[in-house]
């Protein structure tokens, strides 16, 4: 079973670039999470409350140069909630797309639970 959790938006200080830790920037992650779903109950799958709060706090509490390197820790984080099995980050820098007039400039990771 997979869960779809897009448009999950959060600030953050990240960016290789002169000046773009200085302030918060925004960021928007997309989640593709395989979950495993024993049975019809909250208490036996990964509750996606959880991991859209994991994923926020993931790109708030850090720093990184790189998106990739955001996208990453973001999965593992997700990767690491009881019940995934498997998680897709995608993690937009709008701002990024902005000044280099595209449509958008995202880094995805994938990870895999490790139990």
């Amino acid at each position: 079973m997979r869960l779809f959790l897009t448009g999950i938006g959060a600030a953050g200080r990240h960016g290789a670039n002169p000046g773009e830790k200085d302030e918060p920037q925004d960021f928007v992650v997309d989640l593709d999470v395989e979950v495993d779903v024993a049975a019809d109950a909250l208490a036996q799958t990964a509750d996606y409350r959880a991991l859209i709060r994991t994923a926020r706090e993931s790109v708030e509490r850090s720093s990184y140069d790189l998106l990739e390197s955001l996208a990453a820790a973001v999965a593992r984080a997700v990767s690491s909630h009881e019940g995934v099995v498997r998680v897709t980050a995608i993690v937009h820098k709008p701002a990024a797309a902005r000044s280099n007039d595209v449509q958008g400039v995202a880094a995805a990771f994938t990870a895999e639970a490790e139990r």
